[in-house]
């Protein structure tokens, strides 16, 4: 009877412990076939990065409501690519990733390991969904989220989506007044660092900073509406390539 259900796969950056992804399996069990391959440790801003040089391993843990849960002490992708390898008995028919534990708005997705996930398996085929909630804390209420989660992953499931594309998904907290289909908002990161002097007087610093949206009236983008109490969905693709000035370029290169 497995079989017959479709195979989801759900993948975090926050780690197996993390409450986020255990909450999205709950979310979408009765809609599959649901396996949980997460890091071991957190992994948040890995991106797209994969484990060269250091050897992987798989650690399987009691399954719970009919969902399988596996951990690998190496990154998102790392988790992709061995669930594909040597844990899931078949081909997926979703990935999902989070509810990652902060935003992957505007141009987080460059760094989001939660997206990373989500972008590798897009390039395989696979309808993707990365799923974020503007809130870092552990304890994070996700209650708001479930009927959007449920929504959005039964209508993928059913219809699918075109080819290269996957979703970026993301929740305010609290509310949730609706759901808006829009473009990731232009903006930058500042004041990225935060210096510190150690014991021994010698400095080192700790990543901190603060996205500035620099377009914040633009009403057609993710920061826009999250910051109005809707959930964003941005339609997103692996692949970069500027096609729009292909052609430009080829008079000035060629």
């Amino acid at each position: 009877m497995a079989e017959n259900k479709p195979l989801i796969l759900i993948v975090n950056d926050d780690g197996i412990n993390a409450r986020g992804v255990h909450y999205l399996a709950d979310a979408v069990k009765e809609m599959g076939e649901v396996y949980i391959v997460a890091p071991d440790a957190a992994q948040s801003g890995q991106s797209s990065a994969m484990s060269m040089k250091s050897p992987l391993r798989i650690t399987q843990y009691p399954e719970r409501d009919g969902i399988k849960i596996y951990s690998v002490n190496g990154t998102p992708v790392d988790c992709v690519k061995l669930a594909l390898h040597t844990i899931v008995p078949r081909r997926p028919d979703l990935l999902l990733s989070g509810i990652n534990h902060g935003s992957n708005a505007g141009n987080n997705i460059i760094y989001s390991g939660t997206m990373g996930a989500v972008l590798e398996t897009c390039m395989l085929g696979i309808p993707s969904i990365g799923y974020s909630y503007l809130s870092h804390s552990p304890e994070a209420d996700f209650t708001n989220t479930l009927s959007y989660i449920q929504s959005i992953t039964k209508e993928v499931i059913e219809k699918g989506l075109p080819e290269d594309i996957c979703l970026n998904v993301n929740f305010p907290k609290g509310e949730i007044k609706g759901a808006k289909v829009v473009r990731a908002a232009r903006g930058f990161w500042t004041e990225e660092y935060a210096d510190y002097i150690d014991p021994q007087g010698k400095p080192f610093y700790m990543l901190t900073g603060n996205f500035k949206n620099a377009e914040p009236d633009a009403v057609d983008t993710d920061y826009y509406w999250l910051d109005r109490g809707y959930a964003s969905i941005v339609p997103a693709r692996p692949d970069q390539s500027a096609l729009d000035i292909v052609a430009e370029f080829k008079t000035r290169f060629e």
